[in-house]
């Protein structure tokens, strides 16, 4: 699914991914661990086609991102903390989203919501919503166009431990589904739990550790 070959990113004189490379299977759950500053967040970046590497190259389904398409198809992502309009509910939300696009309907929308715990007929405004049911709400905007990737940016930030619980056994669904997960986190436990294989990041480089 994914083959990452010598990227190297820099911003001015930082560089921030250091001839990373590497091969992640489709089917399984790849995580992706390190401090603050290790890099991680801009590697999803770049496979997602949101920043484009100095040298180097990150294949995804076998083309490549940035030369032979911009972004990956069929991708649903959570990268840096979800936006939602404050003012309308989670369903309004998701709505607003998929009229955009229209690939998806009202019922897909509402299973998306469905899977991450939330109620689809709630008229709750976001605003409203505690940190974890907003974080339930990004995981669903992922989700809800059916994506063969996810890439997951600390997903389980604002979780209580029941909402933790909970993602855990949906990305395990999903993987069993035959989607392919990417999931970043500061949390080794997180990770260790779901993941079929993981790669840590210090510094910008990355080492497999399993």
């Amino acid at each position: 699914m994914i083959r990452l070959s010598h990227v190297t990113k820099s911003f001015g004189r930082e560089v921030v991914l250091r001839d990373v490379s590497a091969v992640m299977k489709r089917g399984e759950i790849h995580g992706i661990v390190g401090r603050n500053g290790s890099g991680k967040t801009v590697l999803l970046k770049c496979i997602a086609g949101l920043s484009r590497v100095d040298r180097g190259t990150i294949r995804v389904g076998g083309k490549v991102i940035g030369r032979d398409i911009e972004t990956p198809p069929r991708l649903g992502a959570i990268i840096e903390t979800p936006g939602f309009l404050p003012n309308y509910s989670g369903f309004r939300n998701l709505k607003f989203l998929a009229d955009i696009r229209h690939k998806i309907d009202e019922l897909d929308v509402c299973e998306a919501m469905e899977r991450v715990g939330l109620d689809p007929d709630s008229k709750k405004h976001v605003s409203r919503y505690s940190l974890g049911m907003r974080q339930r709400l990004g995981i669903a905007q992922a989700l809800m166009e059916r994506p063969r990737l996810l890439i997951l940016d600390e997903p389980m930030n604002g979780l209580d431990n029941e909402g933790v619980e909970d993602m855990r056994a949906l990305f395990c669904a999903l993987r069993d589904e035959g989607r392919t997960l990417l999931i970043a986190s500061h949390n080794p436990i997180d990770i260790e739990t779901l993941c079929d294989h993981v790669y840590e990041m210090d510094a910008g480089r990355m080492v497999q550790k399993y």
